[in-house]
């Protein structure tokens, strides 16, 4: 069992479905070409366990061809330095200082 996340003509994931292991074939195609050509939309295999393509597609995500990863909508958190990682993560300096000093100040 493998998961396949359907793209839009610009790239975003407009599903995310449970198919065939991504070794077996369909009709003498590999699953992503098959489910591709069903669908009339491409297909892109994606792993929970995040082992291929940085991160597990969502709806909603962006899929980078050139980096060949899923990367989740941009939080609006308001902040300058918002910015993504080499994991293709967004991480935001100003909201950790915030998290932190919000904990902080819940410890006592």
């Amino acid at each position: 069992m493998a998961h396949y996340a359907f793209l839009d003509e610009n790239n975003i994931v407009t599903e995310v479905i449970v198919g065939i292991d991504e070794t077996e074939l369909i009709e003498g195609l590999d699953p992503e070409t098959w489910y591709g050509n069903f669908r009339g939309q491409k297909c892109i295999r994606t792993s929970y366990s995040a082992s291929i393509r940085f991160n597990f597609a969502g709806q909603g995500y962006s899929y980078d061809p050139i980096d060949d990863a899923f990367i989740a909508p941009m939080p609006e958190c308001g902040h300058d330095t918002l910015t993504l990682n080499d994991l293709k993560r967004w991480e935001c300096s100003d909201c950790e200082a915030d998290f932190k000093q919000r904990m902080a100040s819940i410890e006592g």
